[in-house]
C-alpha cells in the first residue's frame, strides 16, 4: 500500500513535464497565438526568420530561438512583457522596443512578480532599455548581448539591465554597451554579477541601496564611470577589471563591511574614488597609471588597506582629511615613487611612506610643477616638511612600505591595457 502510494505521488509530481508540448512557429506564421494556445510548461521553439509583434506572456513556458530568429517590436512599446513566474527565454534577437522613458519601453520586461525569469543566449539590440525587471526574484540573466539605441544621446537611452526591487539575481557573462547605464541595480539584495563585459556607456554599474552581493571577475572600460557603488554594505568586490574611463575605476561611496580585493584598475581618470567608507577591507588591488590613483575624502576611515600596488599613478593619494590616514600598518602596501631604503633586507621601507605630503599638494593645486619633481629643491621641501610638523598636512601614511610590488604582470597594464 505504501508503495502504491508513493508511485502516485511520484507520477503527479512528473505529471507536468509528462504533458510538455513543443510548438513550432514557422517564417511567416505569428508568435501569439503559439502563446496563447500553450499550456503551463510547454516549449516554443521559433525556427530562424524575421517576425513583428509586441509578445505578452503570461504562463510559465520556454520561447525557444532556432539558428537566432529576430522579433521586432516595430519601435513601440515592449518587445516581449512577461507576468509569470517561471518563464524562460533562449536563443533570440529582441529588438525595436519604443522609446517611452516613462513607461520603462524594454526589449524584455520582467513584470512584478515573474519570479524564476531565465534570459539566457539572446541579443537585445536598439532597444530603450534592454532588461527591465522589476521585484522578480531568482532571475537568472546569462550570456546576452545587449546593445541600446547608439544614436540616441546618453541622456535619452534606456539601461542594459535595470534591477529594481529582486532577490537572488544572477547577471552572468553579458556583454553590454551603447546603453546610459551598463547595469543599474537599486534595492537588489543577495546577487552574484560575474564575467560580465560593461562598456561603452555613462556607468558600467549605477548600483544604490543593495546589500549582501557579489561582483566578481567584471571587465567595465571606456565609460565615464566604471564600477559605481554607493549607498551599500556587506559586498564582495573581488578579480575585477576596471580601465580607460574617464572618470573613475572604481567608486565607493558610503559604504560598510564590505571587501574590495584582487581587482585591476588602471589607466583611468581616478582608479577609486573612496567617499565616506568605513569598515572595508581593501587588499590586493593593483592601481597602475592613473591619474589619480586613489581620491580619499569624507571621513573614509576605519578601513584595512594591505598588500596593493599603487605604481606609475600621476598623484598617488589625493587626501582630503583633517588627521592622517594609517593604510598597511600589518603588511603594507607598494608605492613606486617611495623613496626610502631597506637596510635590513625584509622587503619592507626602513622609513614610513607619505602620500598627500606638501609636495603632492603642491602638485595637485599647481599642476605644472610635475616637471620639477625630480630637482634637488622640490626633493628638499619634502625633506623640510617631514622635519618641521608646522608644514605637515594629513595624508595617507604606510609604515611599512613594500619594496616590491605584488603582481608581477603591472607593466603590462601600465603600457598596454587588457583589450575586451
Amino acid at each position: 500500500m505504501l508503495l502504491r502510494l508513493v508511485l502516485l505521488l511520484l507520477c503527479l509530481a512528473f505529471a507536468p513535464a509528462l504533458r510538455a508540448a513543443t510548438w513550432t512557429v514557422q517564417p511567416g506564421e505569428a508568435i501569439q497565438p503559439a502563446i496563447d494556445r500553450a499550456a503551463p510548461g510547454d516549449v516554443i521553439e521559433i525556427r530562424r526568420g524575421f517576425y513583428t509583434g509586441n509578445l505578452r506572456i503570461a504562463k510559465p513556458l520556454t520561447l525557444r530561438g532556432l539558428q537566432r530568429p529576430t522579433l521586432s517590436g516595430g519601435m513601440t512599446g515592449d518587445t516581449i512583457r512577461i507576468t509569470s513566474p517561471d518563464v524562460t527565454i533562449e536563443g533570440l534577437i529582441v529588438r525595436d522596443s519604443g522609446d517611452s522613458l516613462l513607461a520603462q519601453n524594454a526589449g524584455i520586461y520582467v513584470a512584478p512578480g515573474s519570479h524564476r525569469a531565465v534570459v539566457r543566449a539572446c541579443d537585445l539590440v536598439y532597444n530603450l532599455f534592454g532588461l527591465w525587471i522589476e521585484k522578480a526574484d531568482d532571475v537568472v540573466v546569462e550570456r546576452n548581448v545587449i546593445v541600446g539605441k547608439r544614436d540616441y544621446a546618453s541622456s535619452q537611452r534606456g539601461n542594459g539591465v535595470q534591477l529594481y526591487d529582486t532577490k537572488g539575481a544572477r547577471i552572468l557573462g553579458n556583454n553590454i554597451g551603447f546603453v546610459r547605464d551598463a547595469l543599474y541595480v537599486d534595492v537588489s539584495h543577495n546577487a552574484v554579477f560575474r564575467g560580465n563585459k560593461l562598456h561603452h556607456s555613462r556607468y558600467g554599474t549605477h548600483y544604490m541601496n543593495s546589500y549582501h552581493n557579489v561582483w566578481e571577475d567584471n571587465d567595465t572600460y571606456y565609460n565615464r564611470g566604471g564600477l559605481a557603488l554607493m549607498e551599500v554594505r556587506d559586498q564582495v568586490v573581488r578579480n575585477n577589471r576596471a580601465w580607460g574611463n574617464t572618470d573613475h575605476g572604481i567608486m565607493l561611496r558610503t559604504l560598510q563591511d564590505s571587501v574590495i580585493e584582487n581587482n585591476v584598475v588602471a589607466n583611468n581618470g581616478r582608479g577609486f574614488f573612496i567617499y565616506d567608507v568605513e569598515y572595508a577591507r581593501l587588499a590586493g588591488n593593483l592601481v597602475v597609471n592613473n591619474r589619480v590613483g586613489v581620491h580619499l575624502s569624507a571621513g573614509s576611515t576605519r578601513n584595512e588597506v594591505e598588500g596593493n600596488d599603487f605604481i606609475a599613478n600621476r598623484e598617488q593619494v589625493r587626501y582630503v582629511g583633517s588627521r592622517d590616514e594609517t593604510w598597511g600598518a600589518k603588511s603594507g602596501n607598494h608605492w613606486s615613487n617611495y623613496l626610502g631604503w631597506d637596510r635590513d633586507g625584509d622587503g619592507r621601507g626602513d622609513v614610513r611612506y607619505e602620500a598627500n605630503d606638501l609636495v603632492d599638494r603642491l602638485v595637485w593645486r599647481h599642476p605644472a610643477a610635475r616637471l620639477l619633481l625630480a630637482s634637488p629643491a622640490v626633493q628638499a621641501l619634502r625633506l623640510v616638511a617631514q622635519q618641521f610638523p608646522l608644514l605637515r598636512v594629513p595624508g595617507v601614511i604606510d609604515p611599512k612600505p613594500r619594496m616590491k610590488p605584488v603582481h608581477p604582470d603591472w607593466s603590462h597594464w601600465n603600457a598596454n591595457p587588457l583589450e575586451p
